[in-house]
């Protein structure tokens, strides 16, 4: 039986491993990557790396084994999503595996906003395949905030469309870290998991502790969703990814990336990182 990770190179992928890494040992571990070279640090520690690719459904034979514990990380590709995971469902599937743990979104069906529609549509998948599952409805990650504090800081504000919703967002290690505990432990198959932070904030809130942090007034700026749109397009963000953004900030205005259930707190064991955190670590980096 072997624990196999898919999108290995990517940010959460990469993390999940060095979790995995803590508590099993490497040669039970294989992370799937389009390009295996991007690996060689893993490979290097006795993680197996194999060639795969969503997009690419013979790269899928013969990855997956009877009785092995799958993760599969959502993909990035706007769209192409649900064929890509189906993809690697039927493989996971007709290899007999254990259990597919997949990273959905916090809410399921409950979240109306238009980046939920392909995570839904590939939890039926899983749902209807008859593998066995367990469903890691992820919130928002802190990075998704602290990743662009440069241009917050440039900008000297913080933009936004989400009005005074709030959003209970945790670290990408604490989720990789809860990801790792259901891949290692047992009782987790057809389950459903509601993980996010252990507080939820205000963008109004977040911009005030940047700007405690920072000793510099980093007001946020609420904007309709079609400026907020524009700004981000001027900015160099594909219109796509413009729109996702801002439909997403509609979908914390509307409350449904505010919940705080303690999924994640209770399957790691320990409260989530806290935002301010994840802003100071932020800060340090930058400074460096």
């Amino acid at each position: 039986m072997s624990i196999v990770v898919t999108g290995a190179t990517g940010a959460l992928g990469r993390l999940v491993i060095e979790e995995l890494l803590t508590r099993t040992a490497p040669a039970d571990i294989v992370g799937l990557a389009r390009d295996p070279a991007r690996a060689a640090d893993l490979q290097a520690r006795g993680v197996a790396v194999r060639p795969a690719d969503y997009g690419r459904p013979d790269t899928l034979e013969d990855v997956f084994a009877a009785g092995d514990r799958v993760l599969l990380i959502s993909g990035n590709e706007a769209g192409q999503r649900v064929t890509q995971h189906r993809t690697v469902i039927d493989a996971a599937r007709e290899a007999g595996v254990a259990l597919l743990a997949y990273t959905s979104v916090l809410g399921g069906p409950t979240a109306t906003f238009s980046l939920a529609e392909e995570h839904l549509a590939t939890e039926q998948a899983l749902l209807a395949s008859g593998v066995p599952y367990c469903l890691l409805r992820n919130g928002w990650y802190h990075e998704t905030y602290t990743g662009a504090l440069a241009t917050t800081l440039k900008n000297g504000a913080v933009f936004g469309c989400a009005g005074a919703g709030r959003v209970a967002t945790a670290a990408r290690r604490d989720y990789a870290e809860a990801a790792a505990v259901v891949l290692t432990g047992s009782g987790h198959e057809n389950t459903v998991y509601e993980l996010s932070g252990d507080t939820a904030w205000s963008m109004a809130e977040y911009a005030a502790e940047v700007s405690r942090q920072t000793g510099r007034r980093i007001p946020y700026r609420d904007l309709p969703p079609k400026e907020y749109v524009a700004r981000m397009i001027e900015a160099g963000m594909p219109a796509l990814g413009a729109r996702t953004a801002a439909e997403s900030d509609a979908g914390i205005a509307r409350g449904e990336l505010a919940a705080t259930p303690g999924d994640l707190s209770r399957l790691i064991g320990h409260p989530t990182t806290p935002i301010t955190e994840a802003i100071a670590d932020a800060l340090a980096r930058l400074e460096r």
